[in-house]
């Protein structure tokens, strides 16, 4: 009998031991299991849905992202409601922002961004919950949830929640906060797979500039063809795009106090990249009447403007083909807003740059001591310069664009 119950207090010893070590993992152990993945990690796909509470009303995208090491990335942002699609992809040439359905794309060298993290990215979330070594973290009962400073070009953002799965630590929801701890963005993956296998051509620009709105992809002889016959295009009105430019200069867009040149000359300082003045040609065939009911977007004003600053004038001109309207503020800051909506095929080729999340699009920050943040928002492109304007006062007003209406 004594046997019998040494042995059957064995047994009870043993299971108490499994259980504590197979069973509850602490934070210290998931981060190490999180490591793990990060090292050998080869690639992945994820989508979702990403709302953002950053304006006057939520804004809701579908958020698609592929991965493959050593450095391809594409995220695609898209806004069904707006009919909005952007694309951001990293390759051997470079870094691309895409907006295929303005047939617009900027090209830099950059090491985005591996610089600057991403809400949607894998490697961005387990990054910050590897650096925050005052973590929070508990354990429900499918996920392991950790509670880490939020590392964002945006600073209202200071703090986030992120769900991992608990049988292969895959994402499946983030919450970013900001101080008061209200959620200003929110994303929810529907998917996510590692190890996902890619075509040669996914993250060709080419291929990801004329497929968004395509049921079959199209051949990289179709691609070439497209882009080849737009650029020419392009290239047709160039010099009328730069008369164009002269002449706003000309009406007061020259300088706005500081010595900054005013949209119409900074916003196209890449000189030889094909987008002088925008430019934005129509193989001479000149706008349509569609095309041009379609530019009459109206003046649209940001709903921030900096403590100090006033509107000094609104100035309309004519950027090729395309109707322009250059905004200018003046007083503790000083700065030019250029909107237009883009007709014709442009590439252009950033010198160097910066990728800027403005939550709700992608915009790209150019210059050093005259800055330029250029982005595209419903169909309108803008161009916000400044001498001596901070880069997160410019983010402010970028992101202040969202939800105005043209009057």
């Amino acid at each position: 009998m004594r046997r019998v119950t040494w042995m059957v207090a064995v047994v009870m010893c043993l299971v108490v031991v499994l259980v504590g070590c197979g069973g509850k993992k602490d934070a210290g152990s998931v981060v190490k299991d999180l490591d793990h993945v990060i090292s050998g990690m080869d690639s992945y796909q994820g989508s979702g849905r990403m709302v953002l509470n950053t304006g006057q009303q939520p804004q809701e995208y579908q958020v698609d992202v592929w991965y493959m090491n050593p450095h391809f990335y594409r995220i695609s942002l898209t806004n069904a409601e707006k009919d909005i699609n952007q694309i951001v992809l990293r390759n051997d040439e470079g870094v691309f922002v895409l907006t295929p359905h303005l047939k617009k794309s900027f090209r830099f060298q950059s090491d985005w961004p591996d610089n600057q993290g991403q809400v949607y990215l894998y490697q961005s979330l387990v990054q910050s919950i590897l650096n925050d070594k005052d973590r929070q973290f508990t354990a429900e009962k499918d996920d392991y949830v950790f509670d880490v400073l939020a590392n964002y070009q945006n600073e209202m953002l200071v703090r986030q929640r992120i769900w991992l799965d608990k049988k292969g630590l895959m994402p499946k929801q983030v919450e970013v906060s900001d101080a008061n701890k209200n959620v200003l963005v929110k994303v929810e993956f529907t998917s996510f797979e590692f190890g996902k296998k890619f075509e040669k051509d996914s993250f060709d620009m080419n291929r990801n500039m004329t497929s968004w709105n395509l049921n079959t992809l199209p051949t990289l002889a179709d691609v070439d063809g497209i882009l080849e016959e737009g650029s020419e295009a392009a290239a047709g009105t160039e010099a009328g795009s730069d008369a164009a430019t002269e002449g706003a200069d000309a009406k007061g867009a020259t300088t706005d106090g500081t010595g900054t040149k005013g949209a119409g000359a900074q916003g196209s300082s890449t000189e030889g990249s094909g987008t002088e003045g925008a430019a934005a040609g129509t193989g001479g065939s000149g706008a349509s009447a569609a095309a041009a009911k379609q530019q009459g977007f109206g003046i649209i004003e940001p709903s921030y403007i900096p403590v100090g600053v006033e509107k000094q004038d609104i100035t309309e001109m004519k950027l090729g083909e395309d109707q322009a309207v250059l905004l200018r503020y003046s007083g503790k800051y000083n700065y030019s807003l250029m909107e237009v909506r883009p007709q014709a095929v442009t590439v252009s080729l950033l010198p160097g740059g910066e990728l800027v999340d403005l939550s709700y699009t992608i915009a790209v920050l150019t210059g050093t001591d005259k800055q330029t943040l250029t982005w595209t928002y419903d169909g309108v492109e803008y161009r916000l310069s400044t001498a001596d304007l901070p880069v997160m006062e410019m983010i402010k007003i970028a992101e202040a664009v969202q939800g105005q209406t043209g009057k």
